[in-house]
């Protein structure tokens, strides 16, 4: 009333301004850079954070958790110079997609005309995604994951925003690198299960 919440406004704005530069001079006298560095980045990111925190993307960008979720890709084996893709072609991602932007071609003996399980085809439209990572989750192949990479801008959608097999494959170390505390739990319970299935032969 009589302009008192305007006040209070500028107060917190004026907190915030004049908090910024006594946090640059804790950090200067510190030795060490605010801005422009990662330990900065994630100070400002901080529930702590004092002054600004807003981030200069993109010259400075978050730190990106590693349960963050975009676009899907497919993970691939090297062996013996080949990439071997993880994916059978099941069909259970195109199933479980919400939105429905999965299309699979499988692969089909051109001899026996029996389907092998490598897809011929995989398309993903990236418009329709909602990212909600359903695909990954039902996957039981571990062959599909979701990507960290969200800078996906273009000028054309109808010629870039539809990911075929080679835009989509990424290899494992890809997704070592993107992921570690989930590929070493995957693969834990991989040799687990090797292990099992070895005893259970001896047996």
């Amino acid at each position: 009333m009589y302009g008192l919440g305007i006040l209070n406004g500028l107060k917190v704005v004026l907190s915030h301004f004049f908090e910024t530069y006594l946090e640059d001079i804790r950090w200067m006298l510190k030795g060490k850079k605010r801005y422009y560095t990662a330990e900065g980045i994630a100070s400002r990111s901080s529930k702590d954070a004092t002054g600004i925190f807003t981030i200069q993307y993109p010259e400075e960008r978050l730190l990106t958790p590693e349960e963050f979720r975009f676009i899907p890709f497919l993970v691939y084996e090297e062996k013996d110079g080949k990439k071997e893709h993880r994916c059978t072609s099941c069909g259970i991602c195109a199933k479980v997609c919400p939105p429905q932007c999965i299309w699979i071609v499988r692969t089909t003996d051109p001899t026996t005309g029996r389907p092998v399980p490598e897809p011929a085809e995989f398309y993903i439209d990236t418009d329709v995604c909602m990212s909600c990572g359903f695909c990954t989750e039902y996957c039981p192949f571990d062959a599909i994951k979701m990507d960290h990479n969200f800078e996906l801008a273009t000028y054309d959608r109808k010629k870039n925003n539809i990911y075929d097999k080679a835009k989509l494959s990424q290899s494992v170390d890809y997704y070592k690198q993107i992921r570690p505390v989930n590929y070493q739990r995957e693969e834990t319970a991989r040799a687990e299960a090797e292990a099992a299935k070895a005893a259970k032969k001896r047996a």
